[in-house]
């Protein structure tokens, strides 16, 4: 993975914050990394998330509210319409 050089001003709070939690072993900037591919995941989710909502939207209002199956389910279930 390139890296590559950036300068990022945090608020003070929040630095003293990040640096409570810090564990020993782990640096700042991992930290920092880890915090931002967490971001970028749940970014990535919540847009997925969003297109498939706009889809579904979509073809609801195209093809209406579906009727429910459960009463059709029931009644083959119970036998009834099977031909013996």
């Amino acid at each position: 993975m390139e890296r590559e050089a950036l300068t990022i001003r945090f608020p003070s709070e929040l630095l003293a914050k990040a640096r409570k939690i810090k564990e020993s072993s782990e640096s700042f900037n991992d930290l920092i990394v880890e915090a931002l591919e967490r971001e970028v995941r749940r970014r990535r989710a919540l847009s997925a998330h969003q297109r498939i909502i706009t889809r579904s939207e979509t073809v609801k209002a195209r093809t209406g509210t579906q009727a429910t199956s459960t009463d059709i389910i029931r009644s083959l279930r119970s036998g009834e319409g099977r031909r013996d």
